[in-house]
């Protein structure tokens, strides 16, 4: 009978710690306006060729790359499982060369090389309102994180980026 109670107390305690679906979709939508404001979701003109810019935008549902001429950032965001205690993980990676997109056949030669590595987590800094943290405990906001993406694309073999291997 003792085990049967400490099991249901261990499983009501998992569900206490789950996101609730406020948070879940608060969460979706910084994201969303984090990658809405690297790489804004846009529709060509019929016939109208690319317009002609110094860092080309690729966007998927789950992230971005900025493409400059020396380097690139990708921003991929890998959500949890529904059963976790946690939203998931946005990661953002600095790279030298040109990065390919996913699914693309046609790759570079001599490919990209990584530079850096940032893995973020989502945290909600007030009801409703969410930044991200990185394993060094900085909490960036949503405008905050995209400066600092724009500043590596800008300078790709900055010798000062932080590497950090996993949250």
């Amino acid at each position: 009978m003792q085990e049967n109670a400490t099991a249901l107390g261990d499983a009501i305690s998992r569900w206490e710690h789950r996101p609730t679906v406020q948070q879940r979709t608060g969460m979706r939508h910084a994201l969303s306006r984090l990658l809405d404001d690297l790489a804004p979701e846009t529709m060509p003109k019929r016939g109208a060729p690319p317009p002609a810019t110094a860092v080309q935008r690729f966007r998927s549902p789950h992230g971005c790359i900025l493409q400059g001429s020396a380097g690139a950032v990708s921003v991929s965001w890998f959500p949890a499982a529904e059963q976790a205690h946690e939203h998931g993980e946005l990661v953002v990676i600095a790279w030298r060369g040109v990065v390919s997109q996913p699914g693309s056949a046609h790759r570079a030669r001599h490919g990209a090389t990584m530079l850096a590595e940032l893995s973020l987590r989502p945290v909600e800094v007030e009801p409703t309102v969410w930044a991200w943290m990185g394993a060094d405990a900085v909490v960036y906001d949503g405008e905050t994180l995209a400066a600092r993406c724009r500043d590596l694309l800008d300078q790709p073999a900055a010798a000062d980026v932080t590497t950090t291997a996993g949250a």
